[in-house]
């Protein structure tokens, strides 16, 4: 007695070959498969009608996805040049409280604050010119932005009503390519969600960019 393949042998004869039904049309009228809808028996034809309809619903809602995501990277990047064009239009003195206005204006950011350290003379009595090892230590080990909970980061005790930011997230300044950094700037929310650590940092690493430009006339 010949034993029969089994189903992984025949599985491998009709990827070998497609065209086997074509060949042989009387053996697709006897197949029959259960559907998923129901459970009932249905034909070859009518399950593989089944399973474009799936692949179409979930094409779709890709599609559906990936529109959605266009649209908040237009809203994003179009906050985004609103503070650029704010940064640029500003000639006041106090660079760093005009960088925060524009970021809580252009963002809708609920908190923000930032310090410098190793700043110039002259801006050793400024609000934002600070010596701490510590926060200065954070943003040193920090290449890109880092976000997640507000509790305990250094920096949060910086933002107006810093007890009931919730999120946080802490851009370390730099000047491009330097390891060292002259400041951090902190962005607060009362939201978990707003800055959670599962947040994409491309623009926040961009944000960092231009506000570290804008500030480094500061810097010694």
């Amino acid at each position: 007695m010949t034993d029969l393949p089994d189903a992984n042998a025949v599985a491998e004869f009709l990827a070998a070959y497609p065209d086997f039904f074509e060949h042989n049309p009387d053996l697709i009228a006897g197949l029959k498969l259960t559907t998923t809808l129901g459970g009932r028996t249905v034909s070859l034809q009518e399950r593989q009608v089944e399973v474009l309809r799936d692949k179409m619903r979930q094409l779709e809602l890709k599609l559906a996805t990936l529109s959605r995501h266009a649209v908040s990277n237009d809203v994003i990047l179009s906050n985004f040049h609103q503070w650029v064009l704010r940064l640029m239009s500003y000639d006041g003195d106090d660079a760093a409280a005009a960088l925060l206005d524009a970021m809580r204006e252009s963002f809708q950011v609920p908190a923000a604050s930032l310090r410098l350290w190793g700043v110039k003379p002259g801006y050793d009595g400024a609000w934002f010119a600070v010596d701490t090892q510590d926060a200065q230590a954070f943003a040193d080990g920090q290449p890109v932005p880092v976000c997640g909970a507000a509790s305990g980061r250094p920096g949060v005790p910086w933002l107006d009503d810093a007890s009931s930011m919730q999120s946080a997230a802490l851009l370390p300044l730099r000047e491009p390519g330097a390891e060292r950094s002259f400041g951090l700037l902190v962005l607060g929310s009362p939201d978990k969600q707003r800055f959670s650590s599962e947040l994409a940092t491309d623009i926040l690493v961009r944000i960092g960019e231009t506000a570290s430009a804008r500030l480094r006339h500061l810097i010694a």
